[in-house]
C-alpha cells in the first residue's frame, strides 16, 4: 500500500509539472524554439539563452553527487562509519544522516588544501579575465587529478592503466579520468575495508568473551550482543574512540 501511495505521488507529480510546462513548451515550438539558442557575437564570443544555461545548471547539479562520491575522500570515510557502527552493534546508532554529515564535514576539511588552491589557481584568475575557461578547467583537472593519483594505490593504477592500453605517464595531469576515477574507486575501497577489520577486531574480541562466559553460565537463552553492547560502548568512550576514528581516517589521505 505505501509503494502504491509512493507511486502515485510521484505520478501526480510528473503530470502536473507536464500540464503547466505544456504551454510553455508549444509557445517555445510555435517561435522556433529561441528558449535554446546559441548566438555567435561579431566579436567573436558565443552567448547562451537563459534556459540553455539553466539546462547546463540543472545537469551539473545530477552530476554533483556522483562527483562527491567519486572524486573525494568522501566514500572511504562513509565506509568505514559504517563498519564501525556494525561493529559496535548499535543498529541505527548514529543514524545514517549524521554518518554522511560527519563524512562531508570530514571530506571538505581534507579536501580543503585541494579546494583552495583549486580556488586560487583556475577560479580567481578565471574571473579576472587572465585565463579562459578551457584553461581554468585544465588547471582545475590538475589539481583533482594530483589529489587522486597521490592517493591512489600504484597497482590499481597501472591495472586500470594496462587494461586501457595508454601506458606510462609522465605527471598526474596526464592521467585521464577514464583511469584514474576507477583507479581512485577500487583503492578507496580497499583502503576502506582494511582499516574496518582493524576497527571490528576489538568488538569480536569483547562479543566472543561474552559468549563465552554466558555459555559457561549456562545463560544461552541470553544475547551475547545485548549483553555485550555496554561493554563496547565503554570502550569507545574510555579510549576517545571518536576522536581516534576521526583523526585517523583524515591522517591516512596525502594531501595536495
Amino acid at each position: 500500500m505505501a509503494k502504491f501511495f509512493k507511486n502515485y505521488i510521484i505520478l501526480s507529480f510528473f503530470i502536473i509539472i507536464a500540464f503547466f510546462s505544456a504551454p510553455v513548451f508549444a509557445q517555445s515550438i510555435a517561435s522556433g524554439m529561441p528558449a535554446l539558442n546559441i548566438t555567435d557575437q561579431g566579436n567573436g564570443e558565443t552567448t547562451y539563452s537563459l534556459s540553455l544555461q539553466i539546462l547546463a545548471l540543472m545537469t551539473a547539479l545530477t552530476v554533483l553527487p556522483s562527483l562527491v562520491l567519486g572524486m573525494t575522500s568522501f566514500t572511504r570515510i562513509i565506509i568505514v562509519l559504517s563498519i564501525l557502527r556494525q561493529a559496535m552493534g548499535t543498529q541505527q546508532t548514529p543514524p545514517n544522516q549524521v554518518l554522511i554529515a560527519i563524512a562531508l564535514f570530514l571530506s571538505f576539511f581534507i579536501m580543503s588544501p585541494t579546494l583552495t588552491k583549486i580556488y586560487d589557481e583556475s577560479i580567481t584568475p578565471f574571473m579576472d579575465e587572465e585565463l579562459s575557461a578551457e584553461a581554468a578547467i585544465s588547471s582545475g583537472s590538475t589539481q583533482i587529478k594530483e589529489f587522486m593519483v597521490k592517493n591512489t594505490r600504484k597497482n590499481d593504477l597501472s591495472m586500470f592503466s594496462d587494461m586501457s592500453g595508454t601506458g606510462n605517464y609522465e605527471s598526474a595531469g596526464d592521467v585521464p579520468f577514464s583511469v584514474i576515477l576507477p583507479a581512485f574507486i577500487t583503492s578507496e575501497l580497499k583502503t576502506a575495508f582494511q582499516i574496518g577489520f582493524l576497527l571490528f577486531l576489538p568488538f569480536l574480541v569483547i562479543d566472543m568473551v561474552i559468549a563465552s562466559i554466558l555459555m559457561s553460565l549456562g545463560m544461552m537463552m541470553l544475547s551475547p550482543m545485548l549483553v555485550s553492547l555496554p561493554f563496547k560502548l565503554l570502550l569507545f568512550v574510555l579510549v576517545d574512540g571518536w576522536a581516534m576514528t576521526v583523526g585517523s581516517l583524515a591522517s591516512t589521505f596525502v594531501a595536495v
